[in-house]
């Protein structure tokens, strides 16, 4: 869920990946592994993440169309 509402926001507001990655901490490899699923998204990752993408933590737990 975490994974699937970090790529909806990169792609809505049509940001790289790769950049998020740096502005969140992180390598672009490792953020790509989170997002693939090769590395776990630990839970202390989640406020950075979010304020990379200039979105609230509660964005990303958010389930569908809530």
């Amino acid at each position: 869920m975490i994974i699937n509402n970090i790529r909806r926001v990169i792609r809505l507001k049509g940001l790289k990946q790769c950049v998020v990655a740096e502005k969140a901490g992180f390598t672009p490899n490792a953020f790509s592994s989170m997002l693939n699923e090769r590395k776990a998204i630990m839970a202390e990752y989640i406020p950075d993440i979010a304020l990379a993408l200039g979105v609230s933590v509660n964005e990303l737990y958010k389930k569908g169309d809530e």
